[in-house]
């Protein structure tokens, strides 16, 4: 991707560039050209008039060629005596002409041209460039607003085409782990049954059956990844509610869980009940790690009139400014252990199929973490 990014770079730096060179070459050609036809111009129209009984045919045939390049002419006191090829909707403007005079005398040396008659007596001939000259030497600019356009455009298709791509391979890691799973899980049950039937109800027979109904739920998740998950309008209180008991059983006793949902016992949200739990439990394994052992977890749940609220902080660790752009990338993690993947994931699952937004809202080192959800009713 990068070096793709830097051929487009060189590539367009070689175009504009041989682009400016060939437009200098040929705006020079095009200057000297009509440097000589408005020599040609004076010479002729000074001939009409100290010459009135000659061949007047050329004259006239040069100074009616010149219909695109604007010339003023003055007197040796540089006061304005005549002018061509102006536009004539604005001479009567005030400072007009004064103006395009300044404008001629920045851009190209004056012809001059002194009386046959009387020396003292000359005239100086002021032009500009002809609208092909001027279009000339604008051409570079707007083929670099051009190629830019189109670099941009092409590394545009070429990050959608790599996420596209990547989305594929999240998909298809995830489904190939969920079939992974399935075959020892559908294993795992039927032993269990099998040692119901044969041991009775010992205790370590249930918790192996709840073990193995949690490898069942995980199985699930990784399935749906890459498939349109159905969205069913389902109570978040009762959602998050449930996450939270799972979550306070296996965390250490000195964390508090605290639950905030404005005293409300149901609210309602359209949701995929397995990716959202998933995205819940994320959220709370994470404050665990921060918290290091003991410290408060805070839930809060509010219901606005298009959306619904979910604040999930800890007073733990928090996260420094550094990393809180790169909590959501995936591979990304301060942990010794895991790939980094919980948060990224959670964010595609919030973010693509539930149409929402997660982020972090605030974060402060030594003083805790908040990650908010919004939901669309």
């Amino acid at each position: 991707m990068l070096n793709l990014r830097s051929l487009l770079a060189l590539i367009a730096i070689l175009i504009v560039s041989g682009t400016i060179w060939y437009s200098s070459y040929l705006a020079e050609k095009i200057e000297r050209e009509e440097r000589k036809k408005v020599e040609q111009w004076v010479e002729a129209s000074n001939a009409l008039l100290n010459s009135p009984n000659a061949d007047t045919r050329l004259p006239f045939k040069i100074i009616r060629e010149n219909d695109d390049i604007p010339i003023i002419w003055t007197n040796e006191r540089d006061s304005i005596i005549d002018y061509k090829n102006l536009d004539s909707a604005r001479i009567n403007d005030a400072g007009y002409l004064e103006r395009r005079l300044r404008d001629f005398r920045s851009r190209n040396k004056p012809i001059v041209y002194f009386d046959p008659l009387d020396s003292a007596r000359i005239n100086k001939y002021y032009y500009g460039n002809s609208r092909l000259l001027s279009e000339v030497r604008y051409y570079p600019f707007v083929q670099l607003v051009i190629v830019g356009l189109f670099i941009g455009l092409t590394i545009l298709s070429l990050r959608s085409s790599y996420r596209s791509t990547q989305n594929q391979v999240w998909a298809g890691m995830a489904k190939e782990t969920a079939h992974q799973l399935g075959t020892p899980v559908s294993s795992l049950e039927g032993w269990i049954e099998l040692l119901k039937e044969t041991h009775g109800g010992e205790e370590f027979v249930g918790e192996l059956e709840k073990d193995v109904s949690r490898l069942r739920l995980v199985s699930d998740r990784f399935g749906k990844i890459g498939s349109t998950p159905k969205l069913e309008e389902r109570n978040v209180v009762e959602q998050i509610g449930q996450m939270i008991e799972y979550v306070r059983k296996r965390a250490p006793g000195r964390v508090q869980f605290l639950f905030d949902a404005d005293g409300r016992s149901e609210i309602r949200a359209r949701l995929s009940g397995p990716l959202f739990d998933w995205v819940i439990e994320n959220l709370l394994k994470n404050a665990l790690d921060a918290l290091e052992g003991s410290g408060e977890i805070r839930v809060v749940v509010r219901e606005q009139e298009k959306q619904v609220l979910i604040d999930v902080s800890d007073t733990g660790k928090g996260i420094s400014k550094a990393n809180i752009d790169k909590v959501f990338r995936p591979g990304f993690s301060t942990k010794r252990r895991g790939w980094g993947l919980g948060l990224s994931l959670s964010r595609r699952i919030v973010e693509q199929y539930h149409r929402g937004q997660i982020f972090v809202k605030n974060s402060e080192p030594g003083k805790g973490t908040t990650f908010r959800i919004v939901l669309k009713k």
